[in-house]
This record gives C-alpha cells, structure tokens and sequence, in this order.
C-alpha cells in the first residue's frame, strides 16, 4: 500500500482531466471519443453516456461534415501537436443543434505509447473582441431600422411608440420609456413605453425629485446612472421607489433635446445588474438623437408654411447626419480592422458576421445620404452613372419596402450611362416611386424603363448640352391616374391632391428642377384609369468623363510611407480609427481635438498632410484651420472629412473631401489626390 504522501500519477491525472476548465475529449485514432471531461459535457450539451462511443464528426456543423473526415483522416496518418490559437477559429455543434464559436487544440499521445489524441475545445464567444463586434453591429442595425422608420412614417406618435422597443431589443433590458416634460417644468409624463407594466406607465406624471438622476439630465443635459452599474457618469444617483417596487436594479437616462433645449429623457430599465459601458451610452444617445430630429420636423410641420417645411427637412438630415456618421465611421472602421484580426480572417463563422455587420454600416450610411438628398442641400455633383447598376438597386430597395401587393419591373438596356448627380437622382426616382404608390393603393405595376431617347421633348430639341444625345427613364404606374387640370399643374411648387399633412407638393417640382439643372428635361402623361408615366431626360456621359472617373476610383499608389499626418478631431473613438488607418498605410497620425491646438502643432512640427474634421464643436471649424494652414504653409496638402455636405457648401475652396463614414481604401484614395493637388 502506497503512503498517504507519495506520488499518485494516475489519480493526480484523472483529477487534472476531470477539472480543467477547457473542454477535454479523449479520441481514438478512428474518431471515437473514448473520454470526455465535464467542461466538454456541458459545452456540447450532451450526457456523458449520450456522448462516449460517438464519432467526432457529430460535433461538426452538417455543411462541413464531408470534409471534416477527410481531414480526421489525413491527421491520423500524421498526427502532430496543434497549440490553441494558432490555427483558425471553429464552429462546434451542440446535441441541441446550436452552434458555438471554438478554439481547438490537438495533442497526439503516440509518442508516449497511447493510439489517441487529447482535443481541447474552449468557447471564444465570450471574447471581448468578439462580443464587442457583435454588440456595436447589433447597435448599428437596430438604429438603421429606426432611421427606415423615421424616413417612412408619417406620424410621429407611431414613432415615439416605437422608440422604447428598439431600446429595450437593442440593450436585452426588460423596461424602457420614453419622458417628455410637462409645461410646468415640475414633472414628466410617460409618453411611451415597454415592460411588464408599461400600460398603467403610459400617462402617468411623474415629479421631478430634487437631486435626482431625472433632474441632473432635464437641467444639465446630460447622461445618468442610477442604481447598480458599472455605467459612466461622475455621479451614482438613487433609485426611485417606483424602481424599486418593479424590481429595478439600474438605469440609464440620456437627455431629448429640441434645438438646444432638453424637453425630455429616454430612460432604459434592468431588473439585473448591467454595464452601461460607452457602446450603450453612444447608441441610446444617437437613438435619443435621431428621434428629436423627428419630434424637430413634425412641430415644424404644424408651425410653418411649405417652403419652412422643407427647410425642416434640412434639419432633420443636418440633425442626425453628423452624430450618426461618426457613429457608424466609428463601428465601420472598427469592424475593418477587427476584419483583418489573424483570428478572424479564415474563421468560418466570425468572418461572415463581421461582414454583416459592414453591410449594416453601409445600409445606414446610405440611409443618411437620401435624408441629405432629399432636403436639396447639396451642390449636385455630376458624374458618370451605371443606369443599369442604380435602377437595380433602387427597384431591390423597393421591393422590400413598398406594398407586396405592388409588382416592380425593370426594363433597362446594356451600358447605359448618364451624366447627373447618381444621388440627386435616386433621390429623384424614389419622389416618383412613392407618388406612384400612393396612386397605386389597391396595388398595380410599376414599370421603370430606360433606354436611349428617340424623341426630345420640346425644351431639348435644340439643345446643345450633350453630343452624345440623351437617355429617357421613364417609370410608369397602373394607379388612378389625374384629370388633365391636375396634370397641368402637377410640376407646379407646393401644388398637391393629397390630404393634409401626406404631403408638400414639392415632389414633383423637385423632380422637375433637378431634370433641368442637370441640363435635361422631365414630363408626364396620365389620364384617370390609365395610370401614369414621368419620364426623365439626362444627358448621356461623355466617354472620356467615364475614363476619368474610372481612373479616379483606382486606389492610390504612390503615397510615401512615413509620411507626418495631422490628424484634427474631436471625436476619441473617431481618432482611433483614423489613427489605426494611417498606422496601417505606413503613415504616422499626430492627432488633435481641437483647431487651435492643431494650428499651435502647425507652428512648432513640421506636417506633411493636414487631415481635418469639418465640424470640430466650439471653436474653429475645419474649414478655417485648413484656410489659416494653407496662409502659413502655401503647399500643405489638405484633406477635409466630414458627415455633413450642407455645411461645406461655402468655405470648402478646393480642398478634398472625405465623406464619413469611409474604408481605408477610401482614405488612402483621398489622400493620394489631395497629395497630387499641391503637386
């Protein structure tokens, strides 16, 4: 009989298998798992007699099965040591169907005698890089559908029902309200709501107690945290005896504004402890953000004439463009780098959803460039444009989003190419589009066609716009049709059939102008019960224009590497992205937050590039850095970013602009032609 202090090799290893944190499998060299510890139990979901005398293939997502035992079979032949993380990520299959991001590693025991291979497994979705990815496009793609919404709804109080749903699904907390301040300035009243008592919530006045966190956010404007969270906020506030009777454990509360002034707080409620980390804090703001912008246009809707509804529009845009294209430049240029992580460039899983949530990014960033279309604040660009490729997409758009009960049809010939600014005139298209569907609302077809233009209209007959002729897109509807004295007046300003409050009557007269400035033409035809049709004239593009812009669009490939960046932007998370962008295109950032200290750099270090946000908050704005820069440094080459065309309108000069949200490709593009202008 051993002593009681001697060595025990088996017992000492039977207890290391049993308690090693990582899943531990024991399998032979045909597959069978002969052994498998309780942390693999409970990762794969399985008993341990369900599990012992299966084959390792059954842990294998069904779509990778095949291969899977082909590479079973080449590593038995040559068995070797896989450290964990040094191979690509894996998706292992549950007993319940669930799959589950892994990390793998092998260790053949042949060497020391045993025909089996030792597999460790350890779960790597509760790493912070992947948990944070998945969160922040989570975040983009709830604010996305939010900013669908607020484009397409026509009544405010739906979206202000709407707005504590997508908090509460976007945070995973049981309860969210929204709070709007009473005019006696002593109270709020629960405007919207979701939670297990979010229907005796609706209504009720709440008071607004003295040192409490609703108070700090109606007076100061900014976020709070009460409760039990690891938040931000300098200050921890009290719960309410209202929380607590519902079990409230923590919140967080973020200001509405209304131009400059809080009229209300978004609040979002845990029955559980919960971090309110930075992600939450910026995605409740930008929500907060977004949906003031809304309240902002329908007060103004209420209050003005037509043509102050339209500039209300601009507002809107203006309003959340900004905010919301940092945001996403934020988590797109993030996602681009977490894209290019080793451990996430060959995972079969990670890749895919990194990349989804780019899309995401994309998908709002378009979004934010229709609100600016549509408020006619930006100087049109003419370019050469792909009919083919920008119908189609416009058409895709607009099946998933018009009535299913509508048919869409597209009719466009090969290698069609017009000379117009391609987002004035999807902006335009869109105009036409909804007109027809509201014309259309029992369902019908709507037909675009595009082809060249036979006949001219009158206004074209003599031009001398273009020597390439034009282009006709006509896009026709089988609704209702109008009586020719609406017809006649259909492009007229401010002149519209619909009730009040469904529309401007600005449509089609925006529609009309843009066609003329764009050097082109619109018409219609329509007669009741034969539906309409607007066809659009444009200019078709000059071959050597294309060749340019084709050109243009080539990544830049003559940057020098070590090249002195000042880098002016008051945004951190923004900064640390550009930052990584220029580390990576071999480029060395010196950022700044605000315009005075870049000008002070300026002075004292020599810089090879100036790179400039448009909007910096207080104090200067980008356009007057760069104008004072370009004084006292006459061939600094100067690059201007920005989330906002409208405010570039009069002090952009001739320098570059970068529009945000952007990839590295783009940013490197940018910076070779603002490099080949001082050249």
């Amino acid at each position: 009989m051993r002593e009681a202090h001697e060595f025990d090799e088996g017992t000492v290893f039977r207890s290391l298998f049993a308690a090693y944190p990582d899943a531990l499998l024991l399998v032979d060299l045909q597959g069978i798992i002969r052994l498998a510890n309780p942390a693999a139990l409970a990762l794969l979901g399985y008993e341990r007699d369900q599990l012992l005398g299966l084959c390792v293939d059954v842990l294998v997502p069904d779509a990778i099965r095949p291969r899977h035992a082909a590479y079973r079979d080449a590593y038995a032949d040559h068995p070797r040591a896989r450290p964990m993380g040094t191979q690509m990520d894996l998706v292992a299959k549950r007993r319940d169907g669930r799959e589950v991001m892994v990390e793998i590693a092998l260790s053949p025991l042949q060497d020391h005698g045993l025909p089996y291979i030792v597999a460790a497994i350890r779960n790597v979705t509760e790493y912070p890089r992947v948990k944070q990815a998945l969160q922040r496009a989570r975040y983009a793609e709830h604010l996305a559908r939010f900013g669908r919404l607020a484009v397409d709804a026509s009544e405010s109080e739906k979206l202000l029902a709407e707005v504590p749903a997508v908090a509460a699904d976007a945070l995973h907390v049981e309860m969210a309200e929204l709070r709007l301040l009473e005019p006696d300035g002593l109270s709020v009243r629960v405007a919207a709501a979701i939670g297990p008592d979010s229907a005796q919530r609706i209504g009720q006045r709440l008071p607004i107690e003295a040192g409490s966190a609703l108070e700090i956010v109606l007076t100061e404007g900014r976020a709070a945290v009460a409760g039990d969270s690891d938040g931000h906020g300098e200050t921890r506030f009290q719960l309410t005896p209202s929380d607590r009777e519902a079990g409230v454990v923590c919140k967080l509360l973020v200001p509405l504004a209304d131009r400059g002034r809080t009229v209300g707080v978004l609040a979002v409620r845990s029955r559980s402890r919960y971090t309110f980390g930075e992600d939450e804090l910026n995605f409740l703001q930008s929500l907060s953000s977004m949906l003031a912008t809304v309240l902002q246009r329908a007060s103004s809707e209420d209050a003005l004439n037509h043509a102050q509804r339209l500039e209300s529009v601009g507002q809107l845009t203006g309003g959340i463009a900004h905010d919301f294209n940092n945001l996403l430049t934020v988590i797109s240029g993030n996602l681009q780098i977490l894209r290019d992580v080793p451990a996430c460039t060959s995972d079969p899983l990670v890749q895919p959803l990194v990349d989804a949530a780019i899309r995401a990014t994309q998908r709002g960033a378009e979004l934010t460039a229709k609100l600016l279309a549509f408020s006619r604040r930006q100087v049109l660009q003419p370019t050469a444009v792909d009919l083919g490729v920008l119908l189609r997409s416009l058409t895709g758009m607009l099946r998933r989003t018009l009535d299913q009960r509508i048919a869409i049809e597209l009719d466009v010939a090969v290698g069609l190419l017009c000379a117009a600014d391609p987002m004035q005139l999807e902006s335009a298209l869109l105009n036409i589009a909804l007109n027809a569907r509201d014309a259309m609302p029992k369902g019908g077809t709507l037909r675009f066609t595009c082809q060249l233009a036979e006949k001219m209209p009158p206004e074209l007959e003599a031009s001398e716009a273009t020597r390439e002729g034009f282009i006709a897109i006509a896009i026709s509807d089988t609704g209702e049709g109008m009586p020719e004295a609406v017809r006649e007046r259909a492009f007229e300003p401010f002149f519209t059939t619909k009730e009040s409050g469904r529309g401007t009557g600005l449509g089609l007269s925006t529609v009309y102008g843009f066609a003329r400035q764009s050097r082109g033409a619109a018409t219609l035809e329509s007669a009741p019960g034969r539906g309409t049709t607007v066809t659009l004239y444009l200019p078709r593009a000059v071959i050597d224009d294309v060749r340019a812009d084709a050109q243009d669009a080539q990544p830049a490939t003559n940057i020098p590497k070590g090249l002195k960046v000042l880098l002016v932007e008051d945004d951190p998370e923004v900064v640390d992205v550009v930052r990584q962008f220029l580390t990576s295109l071999g480029l060395e950032a010196m950022p700044c937050t605000d315009g005075q200290q870049a000008l002070q750099v300026l002075e004292h270090h020599p810089v090879d590039l100036l790179l400039t946000d448009v909007f910096l908050g207080p104090g200067l704005r980008g356009t007057e850095v760069a104008a004072r820069a370009r004084r006292r440094h006459p061939g600094l080459p100067i690059l201007l970013m920005s989330g906002y065309s409208r405010e570039l309108l009069d002090d952009r000069n001739e320098w570059e602009v970068l529009t945000k949200p952007y990839t590295r490709a783009d940013l490197e593009r940018a910076i070779g032609r603002a490099l080949k202008q001082t050249l």
